[in-house]
């Protein structure tokens, strides 16, 4: 089938033309399974994010306006579905006290992080708690504002910086275990902006985890 480009292929859906529904669904599962990846705590809940996720993708279609790319469209359905599946059960902690966050914290040397596959990095943020988990690919990998975050979120703006925070101490913490080379003394670099300079491989867009989507069985459920 011929597709000039994204509103050509949006309107083909809308018309239930299953060809330009597979020719959607095949375009974009790969990267948004890596999307789901980075929310679910491990492949399965990914898959299942990844389906519900593209089941509102085409039930919401309509609502598509060209505003923007038709893929960064579909990444926000897709980020938007794997929040709401933790969004009632998440505990945030209120503590206030941060400020010796990284008091004698080693710091990550990005250069050697920068090493590491993929697949090895993603584990890591998966290991994270999940609301931990959550804000930090909100704030990292999305980019979205402390502000917007405790919208999606429903918490208050500190609330979101303080659980970055755990996020960060706890990333750091779980890198040095498993690749305690990566760390070094103390530099006087701020320590507000490690995680983000050391995560190049999990915020590239194009990134994906070496996995099978099972694009053609998932096709055939929505």
């Amino acid at each position: 089938m011929k597709i000039r480009d994204d509103i050509d292929l949006v309107e083909k859906c809308l018309q239930n033309i299953k060809e330009a529904q597979e020719i959607l669904y095949k375009r974009f599962a790969p990267k948004m399974f890596g999307v789901c990846m980075r929310y679910a705590k491990d492949k399965m809940e990914a898959e299942d994010f990844m389906q519900e996720g593209f089941i509102k993708v085409f039930y919401n279609l309509q609502n598509f306006r060209n505003e923007g790319s038709l893929e960064g469209w579909v990444r926000r359905t897709m980020v938007h579905t794997s929040i709401n599946f933790y969004r009632k059960n998440l505990k945030f902690s209120y503590s206030h006290e941060e400020t010796d966050m990284y008091e004698n914290n080693p710091d990550i040397n990005p250069d050697q992080i920068s090493s590491m596959s993929a697949n090895e990095l993603l584990k890591v943020i998966q290991g994270l708690p999940e609301v931990y988990r959550m804000v930090f690919n909100l704030y990292v990998v999305e980019g979205y504002s402390h502000k917007e975050i405790g919208e999606i979120l429903e918490i208050p703006e500190n609330t979101s910086k303080s659980q970055l925070m755990r996020a960060r101490k706890l990333l750091q913490d779980k890198l040095k275990g498993i690749r305690p080379v990566f760390f070094s003394e103390k530099t006087d670099v701020d320590a507000d902006t490690d995680i983000d300079a050391d995560v190049n491989i999990v915020t590239n867009p194009d990134v994906t985890p070496n996995v099978d989507t099972g694009a053609e069985e998932e096709q055939n459920s929505i």
